[in-house]
């Protein structure tokens, strides 16, 4: 049974709201004491004003929660009515955000290495464990996938973070490797998966499902987040289901980072 959840309604300004890629956009939030409460693979629930009729807010994950500057960087994908009304605050607008949410990401003790896969709109999630990583001074490897070079985004950011982006990919070959991602974690894993101690992947969830297959084939951990519509935040909608080996479980609560051979793909 979890523990209760620490997230709580927060007030927050948007300090900037500006497209990245094709409908992906990246949004700056300040909420002090969220940014401070915040741990990588975390998620926040955001209302978005602009529709009586919308009672639920949007869970979003980040890309940095800066405790200093009291700042939660957002990157999100333009998907429905909701995003689109949220790509249309504009800076000094001012909602509610709840958070922080579930549990993320968890480095295991001793890690010398680390392979980071992540597909689309997973990016953050991925690039906020990266960011850790390096503030640990733990080495990783990515590989990023993406359906195309317009919709790409994360490599310099990456590089940024402190290594270099090993492999890409679009499914139209636009840019990089003409294929999936999976392919250069497939490979890597298989010639080099004794040089690794931690998977961590993001994105579609075929794509994952590979990565931890192909993890579980070199023995090494491996820790997956997974999207789901988790609406309230804490437990009580029922509505983010993940099947589990040991039954279902709230990807808000138990997630939205979990050990990827618990999964039922």
């Amino acid at each position: 049974m979890p523990t209760p959840s620490p997230a709580r309604v927060h007030e927050c300004t948007v300090v900037k709201n500006e497209p990245i890629a094709q409908d992906i956009f990246a949004l700056r939030i300040a909420s002090p004491e969220l940014a401070r409460m915040l741990e990588p693979g975390q998620f926040v629930d955001i209302a978005v004003p602009g529709n009586a009729m919308s009672l639920l807010r949007i869970p979003l994950s980040f890309a940095e929660a800066d405790a200093e500057a009291g700042t939660i960087d957002i990157w999100y994908a333009v998907v429905g009515e909701g995003t689109e009304r949220l790509s249309r605050m504009e800076p000094g607008a001012t909602t509610t955000v709840l958070g922080p949410g579930g549990h993320g990401w968890t480095i295991p003790e001793g890690c010398r290495r680390a392979l980071l896969v992540t597909g689309g709109i997973g990016v953050p999630p991925i690039l906020c464990l990266a960011r850790e990583l390096a503030r640990r001074n733990i080495p990783y490897t990515v590989c990023i996938g993406a359906a195309s070079a317009d919709r790409l985004v994360g490599e310099a950011e990456f590089e940024a973070a402190g290594s270099p982006v090993i492999s890409i990919a679009t499914d139209d070959g636009s840019a990089g490797y003409h294929g999936f991602c999976t392919a250069a974690a497939e490979q890597v894993l298989e010639i080099e998966g004794d040089n690794f101690d931690y998977v961590a992947t993001c994105g579609p969830e075929p794509m994952m499902a590979k990565v931890a297959a192909a993890a579980e084939r070199a023995g090494v951990a491996c820790e997956a987040s997974l999207e789901r519509m988790m609406s309230c935040g804490f437990g009580a909608c029922a509505t983010c289901a993940v099947e589990t080996k040991s039954g279902m479980k709230g990807a808000c609560m138990c997630g939205p980072v979990f050990d990827a051979k618990e999964v039922v793909w």
